[in-house]
């Protein structure tokens, strides 16, 4: 899953980028409302991690101008104001949650988490597709009631296939969610990646279209 981060304060932004890392999520940080217009523009984000104290345009102005634009990329409002009323504006102006500095790494990381399901229309905290099943809270992968263990990269992409299953993921779009700004991507990773998964899952449950990309399937 990527995320873009709109954050100016510089130690709370390189700290978040780094702990949301380490929970499987590719972060790209910027920290200005600018530079995240920008950003969204290129496409790729399945989430926006805002703060409302930005720079220059602040981050409310720039919330209301997204949803005045149909951008419908959901929003987590990350802010110190706490007053009830702050809330209610920030929610009334399209923000699907929000949660006051300071907070817990591990609770943002549920709440992305709980945000997922719901854009994913899933009601239950773990995935399940045939004889697969992710725990996302634990990144725990279990194929025929057999833990199975995989690299991070590995775990983004089934990760990907799971949320979607059966749909086609192209290899452009499992790319973006394995890379942030700044990596290299290289030539044949996803290949690479899906080559692995297939020896620890079984070769029967991703299917490749040829020149297009790839899906999961539930074959026994």
């Amino acid at each position: 899953m990527r995320i873009l981060l709109v954050e100016d304060d510089s130690m709370l932004g390189k700290a978040l980028q780094s702990a949301l890392k380490l929970e499987g999520f590719t972060i790209d940080w910027v920290r200005d409302s600018e530079e995240a217009e920008l950003a969204l523009a290129t496409g790729g984000y399945s989430m926006l991690l805002l703060d409302l104290g930005l720079p220059g345009r602040g981050g409310l102005e720039f919330l209301a101008e997204m949803r005045d634009n149909s951008n419908p990329v959901p929003v987590i409002i990350l802010t110190a104001r706490d007053a009830v009323s702050d809330r209610i504006r920030g929610l009334d102006t399209g923000a699907d949650d929000y949660l006051v500095k300071p907070f817990d790494p591990d609770e943002l990381a549920a709440r992305i988490r709980a945000l997922q399901r719901r854009q994913a229309g899933r009601t239950a905290p773990l995935i399940e597709y045939g004889p697969l099943l992710l725990n996302p809270a634990t990144r725990e992968i279990f194929c025929n009631d057999e833990r199975v263990y995989l690299s991070a990269k590995e775990y983004v992409i089934l990760a990907a296939l799971m949320d979607r299953p059966g749909a086609l993921l192209s290899r452009t779009s499992l790319e973006e969610k394995l890379y942030g700004w700044g990596e290299e991507v290289e030539s044949n990773a996803v290949e690479v990646h899906i080559h692995n998964l297939r020896k620890k899952i079984g070769s029967e449950h991703i299917r490749t279209v040829r020149g297009v990309g790839y899906m999961l399937t539930d074959a026994p």
